[in-house]
């Protein structure tokens, strides 16, 4: 999934603020009623800097290839 618009969130290892940018992507981990998702934002070596819970009009599903 890609976020739709900016999003704070707090650096899993710092527990610093961070801004997630419109266009990042992530990984659904968890879906809660097509409402919200568990989201895992991880760097390009796949760690974790953010997991956040987003609401289903954040985000926009992304496509890596060609679909039927």
């Amino acid at each position: 999934m890609a976020l739709t618009e900016n999003v704070q969130a707090v650096h899993k290892e710092t527990r610093e603020l961070i801004v997630l940018r419109r266009g990042q992507l992530g990984t659904v981990l968890m879906e809660f009623n097509a409402e919200a998702y568990l989201v895992d934002f991880a760097d390009a070596q796949g760690c974790t800097y953010a997991m956040e819970t987003i609401s289903a009009d954040k985000l926009m599903l992304f496509f890596f290839r060609l679909g039927h």
